[in-house]
């Protein structure tokens, strides 16, 4: 039975990443002077769900994200097809006047019996004939493949007209979801900054405390008895690649190199790991395999709170790498320090 430390190690503020949007828009009011009966653990809360908001905001983003890359490349590719099957459709169009040039000045268009008739050597004449039928057949085969080129060439235009429509939607959900982003980090930005510096420091402290409450109640339940000390090879790989971006900043929407979102590491770590993984915590929750907490091991991946919205890479004696939330940066907090929905693992 291994032993396991208790991590002091500071963990987070508040959920990083994605689930339902509460109260949008809702308003608050600045801190009152000191004596005013509006407690700072009040200010945390709506901090904690400022944060969570944009969080939810930037899960939203990330996925529309995807749509749309995805989506640019499908429209991309059907241009493609537009051009070469026009250029093919010219080619054609060109080989079939040659022929029909070439059969009208080799007398196709004569009667067969006139041309027997008028011709110096009957035998030669039935031997070009014959050429000419061949002639006649290429020219219809030609005439058909022009045929089907411009129904394909409709075809995609169609195609292309129907998925340039939902590019243009998806492009506009993307935006919204980009406002809301902005919209509910300027409102948390607004209420901290509203705090004295000692309010800030006391809030602060708030957190580690409770943080770390939290961090000692998991570990004491036992949790961690059997949980393996060393994870696969690749689950070693997506841990090593965990700790270089330690210290890099938090930034919504960002999969590195120099700034990451929480479940923009989680990917990268796993992308470098070889395991391509989805982009958004709560589609890495749906998506991947879930484990038993007590079957944990490094590389797996923790997801928080009750709509998955933020994820982290387990490192081991119950501690675990993640991106926080706005203004902090890519560090090792307590595992348990914040309410675990499940874990998973992208290399079952």
């Amino acid at each position: 039975m291994r032993v396991y430390r208790s991590s002091t190690a500071a963990a987070v503020v508040v959920a990083c990443a994605i689930g339902l949007l509460a109260a949008p828009g809702a308003a608050f009011a600045a801190p009152a002077p000191p004596g005013d009966s509006v407690r700072l653990e009040d200010v945390r809360k709506r901090l904690d769900r400022l944060y969570h908001e944009a969080a939810v905001a930037t899960d939203a983003y990330n996925a529309v994200e995807e749509q749309v890359t995805e989506q640019s490349g499908t429209v991309s590719d059907l241009k493609k097809k537009i051009a070469d099957g026009q250029k093919r459709l010219d080619g054609l169009k060109n080989r079939a006047g040659a022929a029909a040039r070439a059969h009208y000045r080799t007398g196709g268009g004569l009667p067969p019996g006139a041309g027997l008739i008028l011709s110096d050597d009957p035998e030669d004449f039935l031997d070009g004939a014959g050429r000419l039928k061949e002639g006649q057949r290429a020219t219809e085969g030609l005439i058909a493949a022009l045929a089907r080129t411009q129904v394909n060439l409709r075809i995609y235009a169609e195609d292309a007209a129907a998925n340039w429509d939902e590019l243009e939607r998806t492009r506009k959900k993307k935006d919204s979801a980009q406002k809301k982003v902005k919209q509910k980090l300027a409102d948390a930005e607004e209420l901290w900054t509203s705090l004295a510096t000692r309010e800030r420091e006391r809030l602060r402290e708030m957190e580690l405390e409770r943080e770390r409450a939290a961090q000692a109640a998991w570990l004491g339940s036992g949790v961690l008895d059997e949980v393996a000390a060393e994870g696969s090879g690749a689950g070693g790989k997506a841990v090593a690649y965990a700790r270089k971006q330690l210290s890099k900043p938090y930034e919504w929407g960002a999969e590195g190199p120099g700034s990451f979102d929480c479940s923009g590491l989680t990917q990268q770590a796993w992308a470098a790991a070889g395991t391509d993984i989805p982009r958004t915590s709560q589609e890495q929750w749906r998506a991947l395999p879930r484990v038993d907490e007590s079957r944990m091991r490094p590389g797996d991946l923790i997801v928080y709170n009750t709509d998955a919205s933020h994820i982290a890479l387990y490192i081991g004696d119950g501690e675990m790498i993640h991106a926080p939330r706005p203004g902090r940066s890519v560090t090792v907090a307590g595992a348990g320090s914040m309410p675990i929905l499940g874990v998973v693992r992208p290399d079952m």
